[in-house]
């Protein structure tokens, strides 16, 4: 039993480095949709519930729609944009009662 552990201990001491480097050089690897998925984050997490109900129904200005045409066509990043803001976004959406 304790030889299992202690393979177990080396094996996860020597896969967390390597696994912690590719997330950070995958994170790296795209510093634009970085930058406007953090853009987009925190202008959530810093929107107060009253104020996203008033900009839901607004239209996208010209910079935000030229955002949105590029992930549309380019499903490989949008999917990268998606899974970096899905989470902040909802869980703001849920707390403000937007979603169920």
């Amino acid at each position: 039993m304790w030889n299992v552990k202690s393979k177990l201990k080396r094996v996860v001491l020597v896969s967390l480095p390597m696994l912690l480097f590719a997330g950070v050089a995958g994170a790296q690897q795209y510093p634009l949709l970085d930058r406007v998925a953090n853009k987009v984050v925190q202008k959530y997490q810093n929107s107060s519930c009253e104020q996203l109900w008033q900009e839901r129904g607004q239209p996208k200005s010209q910079r935000e729609q030229e955002a949105v045409n590029f992930l549309r066509s380019d499903p490989q990043m949008r999917n990268i944009f998606i899974d970096r803001v899905a989470a902040p976004i909802a869980n703001k959406l849920f707390e403000c009662g937007m979603i169920p």
